[in-house]
C-alpha cells in the first residue's frame, strides 16, 4: 500500500513551508503529492512549482475542474506536467457541482459524465500526438461551420499520463472503472467499500479490463492521542461540512454517497441545520461513527487497526492528512503514519 499527501493554500500563501512539507513527504517514502483545487488557487501551477523542489515524488492534480478548461488545455497543461517533472505527472479530474460550476464559471451543469467522458477521451487523443480530429454528443473538434482546422500539438507526445477521476454517484464510479488508471475517493468508509468499488467494478468488467489494475486512492485525517473526544470534537466540523456545504440541497454528491453507505436519516439532519445557518447544531449531530469511519484518529494502536481496514478492503493508495497546528507537529504525525502504513504493509506480505 503506497501513501499520498495532499496540499492547498488558502490565505497564508506560505510557499517556503508549502514546500518543506512535501520535501520532507518526500524524503519519508510518500509516494504522491495532490494538489487541490476549489475556486483559490489552481491545481496546476503549484506542481510546477513542486517539480524543481523535488525528485521522486509523483505530482498529481486532485482535482482540475474539467469544465473550467477546453479538453486541449488540460492536455496541453498534462503534457508540460509531465516534461518538466521527468515523467512524475499524474492527471486527476473531476466535475466539481453546479455550485461551483454554474456560481464559478459560469458555465451551465448539464450532462457532466458524458462531458468528463468526452473530455478524457480527447485528452488521450491530444497527449498522443494525434490531431484535434473529434465527434461526439457534446465535444466536437474542429468546430463545424468555422474556420477551424485539426492541429497536431507541438509538443512532444506523451501518451502514458496516468488518469484519476474524483467520481461519487454510481454513474461517474462506473465511468472511473472504465476509463480511468485511478480513482480519487472521498466520503469513504472501509465498512462501506462496496458502496463504490461495486460500481467501479461494473465500469472495469464492461471496458474489459482487471478492477485490480485500477490504483484505489482514499484515506482521511490522521490524529494520534489518548484524547478521543478532543478528537471527535476537532474533525467532527469538517464532516458536518462536507455533508451541509459541500454542494446544493439538490446536488450535494458527498451527502448522498453517505446516504448510500446507510448513513440516510444522519446526513439529511445534518445537511438541514447547516442549510438553515446553525453550524454547530449541525457538528453536533454528526455521529462519532461516522467522524472514525472516515479517519485515521486515536491511539497508535487504533490508527494501526484503521490502516488495515484499508488494505483490507484493497485501497492500494493511502492518503494521509496529518493533524498539526504546526508544520513540524504535521510531520510528526505524517512520518508516524507512514510507518505505521508500512508495517501494515509488511505483515500482508508475510502472511
Amino acid at each position: 500500500m503506497k501513501t499520498a499527501i495532499g496540499v492547498g493554500l488558502t490565505t497564508d500563501e506560505n510557499w517556503d513551508e508549502f514546500s518543506t512539507y512535501v520535501i520532507e513527504g518526500e524524503r519519508m517514502g510518500v509516494d504522491s503529492v495532490w494538489s487541490a483545487e476549489a475556486w483559490g488557487h489552481d491545481g496546476a501551477t503549484p506542481l510546477a512549482y513542486l517539480a524543481a523542489k523535488t525528485s521522486r515524488i509523483k505530482l498529481g492534480s486532485g482535482i482540475l475542474q474539467t469544465v473550467g478548461r477546453t479538453p486541449a488545455n488540460l492536455a496541453m497543461t498534462a503534457m508540460t506536467l509531465q516534461s518538466m517533472s521527468g515523467g512524475r505527472f499524474l492527471l486527476g479530474l473531476g466535475v466539481s457541482g453546479p455550485q461551483v460550476v454554474e456560481g464559478w464559471h459560469g458555465v451551465r451543469y448539464t450532462r457532466p459524465i458524458r462531458r468528463l467522458q468526452e473530455t478524457i477521451a480527447v485528452v488521450k487523443l491530444l497527449t498522443r500526438g494525434e490531431k484535434s480530429q473529434y465527434e461526439g454528443e457534446i465535444i466536437r473538434l474542429p468546430l463545424p461551420g468555422g474556420e477551424g482546422k485539426a492541429i497536431r500539438s507541438r509538443a512532444k507526445p506523451q501518451p502514458d499520463i496516468p488518469i484519476y477521476l474524483a467520481t461519487l454517484s454510481p454513474n461517474s464510479l462506473e465511468l472511473t472503472g472504465e476509463v480511468a488508471d485511478g480513482w480519487l475517493g472521498t466520503s469513504f468508509m472501509p465498512e462501506h467499500a462496496d458502496v463504490f468499488f461495486e460500481h467501479i467494478r461494473r465500469g472495469a468488467q464492461k471496458a474489459g479490463r482487471p478492477f485490480e489494475d485500477i490504483d484505489l486512492a482514499v484515506g482521511g485525517a490522521v490524529g494520534f492521542s489518548d484524547d478521543i473526544d478532543k478528537l471527535l470534537a476537532r474533525h467532527r466540523p469538517g464532516i458536518a461540512f462536507t455533508l451541509g456545504a459541500m454542494g446544493s440541497k439538490r446536488h450535494n454528491f458527498y451527502n448522498g454517497a453517505f446516504r448510500r453507505a446507510g448513513y440516510d436519516e444522519e446526513a439529511i439532519a445534518v445537511q438541514n441545520r447547516w442549510l438553515e445557518g446553525d453550524r454547530e447544531g449541525a457538528s453536533s449531530l454528526v455521529p462519532d461513527e461516522l467522524v472514525l469511519q472516515t479517519n485515521l484518529l486515536g491511539t497508535e494502536d487504533m490508527v494501526r487497526e484503521r490502516i488495515r481496514k484499508y488494505r483490507d478492503a484493497g485501497i492500494t493508495t493511502l492518503r494521509l492528512q496529518p493533524d498539526g497546528r504546526t508544520l513540524d507537529e504535521r510531520l510528526e504525525t505524517l512520518g508516524r503514519a507512514v510507518e505505521l502504513v508500512t508495517e501494515v504493509a509488511a505483515e500482508a506480505k508475510v502472511a
